[in-house]
């Protein structure tokens, strides 16, 4: 017979042996559900971050806890945890089966359910079910159910409790050391001055020098450089007169303040030019 559990209800275990199905409808803007179970001993916490299984540590060290793959049913999606009770550690009092979602919060996830059957059972009807309803919208993770010793057997509770600080929050919440530095701080940039490591059969790259540096943008006038390694071109030589002719009168170097004329000097009053061309005598 089928239990159809409320949120605090409890049901005892005949089986030993369970599978925990969580299953929901998918959709457009529908985020991703997973299954995960923790196995908590005295005081209600892990024992060790080995008793956490997730998608990225399917399988309990024990290979009495384990993830199965997801599938897609008539009904929707599932999402299981399979559990030998009758195998675990003694000190194991607890097992908690929670979800939590990808990318959104459970208020997006319609017809969230958790579906306990005797995994001795292949085709049998659940044990009990569970509709997992969340209280705020804004979880992120929740714990859908637990199995819990009671005396010699196993019982089943429905939970329903959640936790708006997804996976991570959850995890935490039950003694899991989880490390998000490490996540949350990505690798800094390589430096430009910093030499490539090497490659694997291949010599290491030489170190490049460090770049010059470029001109200063700032700078009002651009200094001209001398190109080392180039000739360089030869410097003109000073104009030379040309002699009884007028000279051009320099050119003006513009934006810049000119340099002031000198005072011509006052005229000798004594000064006779010479004779100019042939000289004639009067006879």
């Amino acid at each position: 017979m089928t239990h159809a559990m409320v949120k605090g209800s409890n049901v005892p275990l005949d089986a030993m042996a369970v599978r925990a199905v969580l299953r929901w409808t998918p959709g457009a803007g529908i985020p991703d559900v997973d299954a995960s179970a923790l196995l908590l001993g005295a005081g209600g916490r892990v024992r060790s971050d080995e008793d956490f299984v997730f998608y990225n540590q399917p399988r309990h060290p024990s290979g009495l806890v384990r993830r199965l793959p997801k599938r897609s049913v008539a009904e929707g999606l599932t999402d299981t945890i399979e559990a030998d009770l009758g195998g675990l550690d003694a000190s194991v009092e607890q097992v908690v089966v929670a979800a939590s979602s990808d990318g959104a919060a459970f208020a997006q996830v319609r017809d969230l359910r958790i579906l306990l059957y005797d995994s001795a059972s292949a085709g049998g009807e659940p044990l009990a079910v569970f509709d997992v309803r969340p209280e705020t919208g804004e979880e992120t993770a929740i714990i859908c159910g637990e199995l819990y010793r009671r005396g010699d057997g196993w019982k089943f509770r429905a939970v329903g409790q959640g936790y708006p600080t997804g996976l991570v929050g959850l995890a935490t919440a039950f003694g899991i050391s989880v490390d998000e530095t490490a996540a949350a701080e990505p690798d800094p940039a390589p430096s430009s001055a910093t030499a490539a490591a090497p490659v694997p059969g291949f010599p290491p790259a030489p170190p490049f020098p460090p770049a010059a540096s470029g001109p200063d943008e700032q700078a009002t006038v651009q200094h001209q450089q001398p190109a080392y390694g180039y000739p360089q071109p030869a410097a003109q030589p000073a104009p030379q007169p040309a002699y009884g002719y007028p000279q051009p009168a320099a050119q003006p170097a513009h934006a810049y303040p000119q340099p002031a004329a000198a005072a011509a000097p006052a005229p000798d009053p004594n000064f006779v030019l010479p004779p100019q061309g042939p000289q004639f005598v009067r006879s």
